[in-house]
């Protein structure tokens, strides 16, 4: 145990951040059981961990930059899992082509992105849908945050691609 933490303190980070590391998990494991164990697991981690923490990020970027690696290392080990995004609302995209406001085109982006791989995914998600910034991404994935821009910029031109694909199949 860390010498300067008490088990007080610890479990008042816990009760502050459980809830947003496990929907953190989720998007990555669909099975919520899956994500619970992994998000507990996670926390027994920066437990021991904690004098590692040097506060070039926040904790809840840390504990999520822990909780990527765990929930990763759980899906290698299982089959590949497809995250089904359908509950979250798409917001605003980037690109005008993806962003019309049709209903049809936008049930066509929620399918094209969860035929995505989950690390995709996961990159759309913390972007556009919690609005966090590059830096904390590539921390979280351990990425450079310019390539995350690069990759992010491809994504989206598959999806313009997929959607493409999906309106001419239905024609």
């Amino acid at each position: 145990m860390s010498s300067t933490v008490s088990k007080q303190d610890f479990a008042q980070l816990v009760r502050q951040h459980a809830q947003k590391v496990i929907d953190f998990t989720a998007r990555l494991l669909p099975d919520r059981q899956d994500a619970e164990e992994v998000a507990q697991d996670v926390f027994v981690k920066a437990f021991r961990q904690l004098d590692t923490f040097r506060g070039d990020s926040t904790l809840l970027t840390w504990l999520q930059h822990i909780a990527y690696h765990e929930a990763m290392s759980r899906l290698r080990r299982r089959r590949p899992y497809m995250v089904d995004i359908g509950d979250v609302p798409i917001g605003e995209a980037a690109d005008d082509d993806l962003s019309t406001g049709n209903e049809e085109r936008i049930l066509l982006l929620e399918e094209a992105i969860s035929d995505l791989p989950p690390d995709d995914q996961l990159l759309l998600h913390l972007y556009y849908y919690d609005d966090r910034p590059l830096r904390d991404i590539a921390y979280i994935m351990d990425a450079e945050a310019n390539a995350l821009g690069v990759r992010l910029h491809r994504i989206r031109k598959k999806l313009q691609t997929m959607i493409k694909q999906r309106e001419d199949e239905d024609q």
